[in-house]
């Protein structure tokens, strides 16, 4: 797959998507492949993921989609390494979010269950991403994480909506706000996770889920994911519009400016008064 994007420069090519998406019976197995950079998505491999989550909804093979990192993290965001290239293709910040949001509305708009496999980090637009999924099993050495405000930036991937929707407006607060680790116990205990489990125990848990909902009925299954997504999400189109217009603004902030020139110098921030 590669991006179809025709505002892209032509003379500086898009980059390969870092995923692998494998039929294997009923089942697909879509994984991202950047574990060098914990799992960070690029543009290229956000439009490719979801073009691949567009085509699932209509191939009949398809019973159940099981998404996952390669190695120890499934995904800590946006990969900026890769900010500089992208600019140079022509690739804008409203592009970049427009591709997150789609990505995160085709998992929760697919007609059959996605189950997301969550080990190590997630982080940023990462965990909209995990959180779209109706089955989340991750391991005990796993965390969420929304810093955006310790750099100057909000929450995005619609993890305001999806965050609240399972957990409650206060905890998404203290998340969103404060942009410390939630460890994966506390994350279960809130309702974020389905299940936490020890590095041995994950993959047989998720394998047993698959299996089942792969040999179940289609449209039954179908029917149920959207009533659930509908009693639910009824904020998620709403928060994917406020996350774009807040964040192309602080993009452009001073006080983006100055949590990126800390992250990066490795000091602490001092936003402005």
């Amino acid at each position: 797959m590669t991006d179809t994007d025709s505002t892209a420069n032509a003379d500086s090519p898009a980059q390969a998507p870092s995923f692998s998406a494998i039929h294997d019976g009923k089942i697909l197995r879509v994984t991202i492949t950047k574990p060098r950079r914990k799992n960070a998505l690029d543009y290229d491999t956000m439009v490719a993921l979801g073009d691949t989550f567009v085509a699932a909804a209509t191939d009949a093979s398809v019973r159940v989609i099981v998404l996952t990192g390669e190695g120890g993290d499934f995904c800590t965001g946006a990969d900026l390494s890769t900010t500089a290239a992208e600019q140079g293709r022509g690739i804008t910040s409203e592009m970049v979010m427009d591709a997150a949001a789609r990505l995160v509305r085709a998992i929760v708009d697919a007609p059959v269950p996605v189950i997301t496999r969550v080990k190590g980090a997630t982080a940023g637009v990462g965990v909209g991403i995990a959180l779209a999924g109706d089955l989340v099993y991750a391991s005990t050495d796993s965390y969420l994480l929304l810093a955006f405000v310790n750099i100057g930036l909000m929450p995005d991937g619609g993890a305001a909506a999806l965050v609240a929707a399972s957990a409650g407006r206060a905890f998404a607060g203290e998340l969103a706000l404060l942009g410390e680790r939630l460890p994966a116990p506390e994350a279960k205990q809130a309702g974020l996770f389905t299940a936490v489990l020890a590095d041995d125990e994950l993959d047989a848990k998720v394998e047993a889920a698959a299996a089942k909902l792969a040999a179940g009925p289609r449209r039954a299954l179908e029917l149920t994911k959207r009533a659930l997504n509908h009693a639910t999400l009824t904020a998620l189109d709403t928060a994917l519009a406020d996350e774009k217009t807040g964040q192309i603004e602080l993009l452009h902030s001073a006080d983006f400016l100055e949590g990126a020139t800390a992250m990066l110098t490795k000091r602490n921030p001092v936003f402005a008064d």
